[in-house]
C-alpha cells in the first residue's frame, strides 16, 4: 500500500459517509483495521465486531489514497439508539451497569461515540490516526446533530481527547477507568459535553475542527512534529436528507439495545 508523494509530502483523502451508503469502503475499513489489530497481538477479531456496517446510526471516517484503492486508518462515530449499543456499553457494561443509565440520559438530547481509530504503519507518524482524524470525527458530529460525544480511550489518547473537549467522566467504573480490554491495559471514560460550542477545548483545535465544519471540502497541509502530510476533506455527509436524529430519539423511550456481552479481544478504543 505505497503512498503517494507530493513535494515530499504524503497525500491521502480524509472521507466521511454512513456506514450502510458505503459497503464496499466499509469492507476495505474492516480489513485494515484487522490487519493493525494482527500486527499488535490481538488475533480474535469476530465478525459480530463488523454489525456497524449494517448500523443505519454508524458513520465512518476512512483515509484513503486519491483513487480509493488503499486504506490507510480511520475511525467511526456510532450515534446512541441504533441497532447497536454503544461500543463503551458492549465494552464496560459487565463491569459496571451505570454506563447504559449514563448513556441514556446523554441520549435523549443526541449523543454517539467515537471509536475505531486506527492508523497503518504506512502512515505511522504523520498524526492521521490520531489528532487529524479526531478533529474530523468531531467535526462531522455537528452535521449529524449530536449535542454530546463519548469515548474510551487508551492512555496514550486521554490528552489528545481532552485538547479537543472531551472531560473524564468519573460516575462510573473507578473513577472512570476501566481495565480494559485486557487487565493490563487500562482504558479512560471520557465525554465532550457540548459538540456544537467545543468550550473547553484547545483553543487550535477548536478552530481547526470550527474551520471543518465551515470548509466541509478542502485541502490542506498538516503538520505534526516537524512531519507534514497532504490531506484532502470530504467531509460532506452525502444522502442526509435520508437521515432523522429526531425521529432516532424519539424512538427511543427508555429502550437502547443492550450489548450481548462479548469477551473476545477486538479492540474498540478511540
Amino acid at each position: 500500500m505505497a503512498l503517494l508523494f507530493k513535494d515530499g509530502r504524503p497525500v491521502v483523502r480524509l472521507r466521511a459517509f454512513r456506514a450502510i451508503d458505503d459497503p464496499a469502503t466499509c469492507e476495505r475499513f474492516i480489513e485494515g483495521h484487522a490487519r493493525v489489530l494482527t500486527a499488535i497481538g490481538v488475533k480474535k477479531v469476530t465478525s459480530s465486531k463488523d454489525e456497524w456496517m449494517y448500523n443505519p446510526a454508524a458513520f465512518v471516517l476512512i483515509v484513503e489514497s486519491l483513487d480509493g484503492e488503499n486504506v490507510y486508518g480511520g475511525a467511526r462515530v456510532h450515534v446512541a439508539g441504533g441497532t447497536q449499543p454503544l461500543p463503551i456499553e458492549e465494552a464496560t457494561g459487565n463491569m459496571d451497569p451505570k454506563i447504559f443509565d449514563l448513556v441514556w440520559a446523554y441520549a435523549r438530547h443526541g449523543t454517539g461515540e467515537v471509536c475505531g481509530l486506527w492508523n497503518s504503519r504506512e502512515i505511522a507518524g504523520y498524526g492521521v490516526g490520531s489528532i487529524f482524524l479526531t478533529r474530523a470525527a468531531v467535526a462531522i458530529s455537528s452535521q449529524v446533530g449530536l449535542r454530546s460525544l463519548f469515548a474510551l480511550c487508551a492512555p496514550y489518547t486521554v490528552a489528545m481527547a481532552q485538547s479537543v473537549g472531551y472531560q473524564l467522566e468519573t460516575s462510573v467504573g473507578n473513577n472512570g477507568t476501566f481495565y480494559y480490554p485486557k487487565l493490563d491495559l487500562l482504558a479512560t471514560t471520557l465525554i465532550l459535553q457540548d459538540v456544537k460550542e467545543l468550550s473547553v477545548a484547545d483553543e487550535e483545535e477548536r478552530n481547526a475542527i470550527f474551520q471543518m465544519r465551515n470548509q466541509v471540502n478542502l485541502t490542506a497541509i498538516e503538520k505534526l512534529r516537524r512531519r507534514e502530510i497532504e490531506i484532502e476533506y470530504k467531509l460532506e455527509l452525502p444522502n442526509m436528507e435520508q437521515w432523522d436524529l429526531k425521529g432516532l430519539i424519539e424512538s427511543l423511550h427508555g429502550n437502547l439495545p443492550r450489548p450481548n456481552i462479548d469477551h473476545s479481544d477486538g479492540i474498540n478504543f478511540f
